[in-house]
């Protein structure tokens, strides 16, 4: 079996990396000075956080999937907690992203270290002026990848995105994104699109584009929805880690009912400090870069 491969984002997880809030916090200091300069929307307290992440990382180990940390890194700030986004994993090595977030460019470098200490290849990186963040990358299945077009993932991103791929997928779909509430806040093609089975996703549709939408019903693709409320914490960023069985942030119960209703077991944590103050649920927590199929 290869100890690399994630060109889909729901068979079973083997293999993801992670980073600690010791390890990305640091202490409260750097939380107080850094989370006005990112944009949170409060300042996370590093002990709940610790003993939060403590639960969450607990609840992946349940599943048997083996789990990578990254150390501490002294040119990365807080949102280095949110693993997803500096590198996408194909089946051919990974893609180094370059952030549209400037404070989090380092966090690419920190990928390609910690991936080649561990003989998984780098296929390539994303050069400026190109654009591109790991949670605009959607797979829809093993050729085919959406990603978001906004202001994380631009054309010229996309363009390297489809060159560094070659003949490993056959359909790179450009998926324009909303200005939402602008640059500053993240609105990534993630945030409201969330596979959950091969033929089932939880979508917030008021800010999908149409011929997206309808794209994804042409691939016979059950749609479930979120309400505006728990869009608003985070209730479309959901984290498959097999076929209908996933983790989400705790509280959205709307729509755990609609999951579990459409056979969808549903796990959940406490995601104040983690997730919500810094707009990054399981999903963003996660790098998942082996997923096998059953």
């Amino acid at each position: 079996m290869n100890n690399f491969g994630c060109q889909n984002m729901v068979d079973s997880i083997k293999r993801i990396l992670i980073k600690r809030p010791v390890d990305a916090y640091i202490n409260q200091t750097k939380i107080n000075e850094e989370s006005p300069k990112l944009n949170y929307i409060s300042t996370p307290d590093f002990e709940k956080a610790q003993s939060d992440y403590n639960s969450f990382q607990q609840l992946i180990e349940s599943f048997g999937i083996e789990i990578h940390t990254l150390p501490e890194n002294k040119t990365t700030s807080l949102d280095s907690i949110y693993t997803h986004d500096p590198s996408v994993v194909t089946n051919g090595g990974v893609i180094l992203c370059n952030m549209g977030k400037k404070e989090r460019l380092p966090e690419s470098k920190e990928m390609e270290t910690y991936f080649t200490e561990i003989g998984i290849p780098i296929l390539g990186q994303i050069e400026a002026p190109g654009t591109l963040e790991g949670g605009d990358v959607v797979w829809v299945d093993e050729r085919t990848v959406a990603i978001g077009e906004g202001y994380r993932s631009n054309a010229e991103g996309i363009r390297q995105f489809r060159t560094l791929l070659g003949d490993l997928a056959d359909d790179v779909i450009s998926v324009p994104l909303p200005h939402w509430n602008g640059p500053d806040e993240c609105l990534h093609l993630m945030s409201m699109v969330s596979p959950i089975d091969h033929d089932l996703y939880l979508v917030y549709s008021k800010l999908l584009p149409v011929p997206f939408r309808q794209f994804l019903l042409e691939q016979n693709i059950k749609l479930l929805e979120v309400q505006d409320a728990e869009d608003e914490s985070m209730g479309c960023n959901v984290l498959a880690v097999a076929p209908r069985k996933c983790i989400m942030i705790d509280g959205n119960i709307e729509t755990q009912n609609r999951l579990e209703a459409n056979g969808v077991e549903v796990h959940t944590y406490d995601g104040t400090e983690i997730s919500i103050k810094g707009g990054g649920g399981p999903t963003c927590l996660t790098r998942p870069f082996l997923r096998v199929a059953k």
